[in-house]
């Protein structure tokens, strides 16, 4: 994807700052100015720092039941186990009780990755040994089957909000770890497309929320431009955009790509892919639902090494653009953060 891998993993630094401020704060910020020679080493850092922060405020805890026979009632008494107690001449009462406890899901979670990286060959050993420094303070918490975890059911309050941005990076991790080898036994694959490509696009929306509040971004749903009562509307699928600008009666919708090849080859011929053209073509007629022009769109495409790259516009009858534009991931901060502002410069009300 890039040349330069230390110039990248940087800016993958400055994106997760970008779409989790928790790492703009506490004692994350240091690692801005440290160099890392591959991802896993980067994740290791921040996940060390973010379990370092919330040993100091204590691990979360949650109430988790139970079911234990003691001399004494605690909670509520379980007499379907009481009465098999007492006929094999057992005098204790078992009971159902609540009990606040560190071996929850979202303690089990952060011990599994930390146990991951600590078996990453990518990992350098310094990492490793302050992951097992860290792991003694894990105890009492249990490693959980990585196939088993729920990630859609988690849920933050005030009390675990400190969790999410782990929690996140936890999950590209842990999935990474879900290829098995013939043996059985799991082996990480490389940092994925895939996986880029989530966080590209939570990076370009939280970038505009920051710098261009007056923008309203989101990434919202267009409903389809159709008669409601004469239209088969469970059939149809959702259209949801990755990101939406919006002022006055102006709108820019942005649909991020991270490919290892961002133009397809027809006949000999570089072309933007089929699919994504379709796409944004789509939620710009729909969403414009007046046609006045009004609504453009923009597929935004991170630079690879291809000799080709999107780069131009068209223009409809209606009066929309339609935009192909890249970002070089590749280069200085500040020179993407120029790119990205210049995408909708000609939007804000300061111009």
């Amino acid at each position: 994807m890039t040349e330069d891998k230390g110039i990248l993993i940087r800016n993958i630094y400055y994106m997760l700052a970008y779409a989790f401020q928790e790492l703009r704060q506490n004692n994350y910020t240091e690692i801005e100015g440290e160099k890392f020679e591959n991802i896993y080493d980067l994740f290791a850092e921040i996940i060390i720092r973010g379990i370092s922060y919330q040993l100091k405020q204590g691990l979360y805890r949650e109430y988790i039941g139970k079911n234990e026979s003691m001399l004494t009632v605690r909670g509520k008494i379980d007499i379907n186990s009481t009465i098999a107690n007492r006929m094999r001449n057992n005098q204790q009462i078992a009971c159902d009780y609540d009990e606040l406890s560190e071996n929850n899901i979202y303690n089990q979670i952060l011990l599994t990755t930390a146990q991951t990286l600590i078996r990453h060959s990518d990992v350098k050993k310094d990492k490793k040994a302050k992951l097992k420094q860290l792991m003694l303070y894990f105890q009492s918490v249990q490693p959980v089957d990585v196939q088993t975890i729920r990630w859609n059911t988690l849920r933050f309050d005030r009390n675990n909000r400190n969790y999410r941005m782990l929690l996140y990076l936890c999950y590209f991790i842990i999935s990474e770890w879900l290829m098995t080898t013939e043996n059985g036994q799991f082996k990480m694959r490389g940092f994925s497309d895939d996986h880029m490509c989530r966080l590209f696009e939570k990076f370009v929306l939280e970038f505009y929320k920051k710098h261009y509040p007056d923008l309203k971004p989101c990434a919202a749903q267009i409903e389809w431009n159709i008669e409601i009562e004469q239209s088969s509307i469970n059939i149809l699928p959702i259209m949801k955009t990755d990101i939406l600008l919006t002022i006055g009666e102006r709108a820019l919708i942005i649909d991020t790509k991270y490919y290892t090849r961002s133009m397809q080859k027809q006949f000999d011929k570089s072309t933007i892919h089929s699919n994504n053209l379709y796409q944004i073509h789509t939620y710009v007629t729909e969403y414009d639902e007046d046609h006045k022009g009004n609504v453009d769109g923009m597929l935004l495409y991170a630079k690879t090494q291809e000799d080709i790259v999107p780069d131009g516009q068209i223009k409809r009858k209606d009066g929309n653009y339609i935009y192909f534009k890249t970002l070089d991931l590749n280069t200085d901060f500040k020179s993407i953060k120029e790119r990205l502002n210049s995408f909708v410069s000609a939007m804000s009300p300061n111009n």
